[in-house]
């Protein structure tokens, strides 16, 4: 998209207008100011509609990639459009559960279309004791089971990687790609 000169824009503050009368029946100041209006108009136009520019939802495509890195969400070019709306619109929402089951489960569901569900705890410890010992090594890794969603196919290197970038540093993080929705196993 360009946001330069557009052809037949009006200016909604044309500059002739607003000269001291003197110059309101000069041909050049008004041939003059007529051309700057024509250079300016796209510059008012899109001051006008600045909030729709910040607004994700309805920014102009070229922007998404901008309005991305203000908010530090994941953009992928490749990705239709509406999905990077949306990945800009929820990316406070995922930053604040960053590290999290859920966080994990909506960045997958989100980035990759895919189903997942997280097990273990990844050995999260916590005492209301002051000076209490130290907890015992974690026994277990976390479990992240994927399956197709909106995809047939699951990208098995995207899920790692958005796991690795999702899951805590001191965690150690296992990925198993299903073809389907996992059994009830005695749940």
């Amino acid at each position: 998209m360009n946001r330069a000169a557009v052809p037949g824009l009006p200016s909604r503050y044309p500059i002739g207008e607003q000269l001291p009368a003197l110059y309101a029946d000069d041909d050049f100041a008004q041939r003059f100011t007529t051309g700057l209006d024509t250079v300016l108009a796209p510059v008012f136009a899109t001051l006008d509609n600045l909030p729709a520019y910040l607004d994700p939802r309805v920014t102009p495509a070229d922007f998404l990639a901008w309005l991305a890195s203000w908010v530090g969400a994941a953009d992928d070019p490749q990705w239709p459009v509406e999905l990077r709306r949306e990945a800009v619109v929820r990316a406070v929402e995922l930053h604040r559960w960053r590290g999290t089951r859920l966080g994990l489960v909506e960045a997958l569901q989100l980035a990759l279309g895919v189903h997942a569900e997280v097990t273990g705890d990844g050995g999260a410890w916590w005492s209301s004791t002051a000076c209490a010992d130290l907890p015992p090594e974690p026994t277990a890794a976390i479990l992240v089971r994927v399956w197709p969603g909106r995809e047939a196919r699951v990208d098995v290197d995207r899920v790692r990687e958005i796991v690795r970038a999702m899951c805590p540093v001191h965690t150690v993080c296992r990925v198993e790609v299903l073809p389907g929705p996992p059994a009830d196993e005695g749940r």
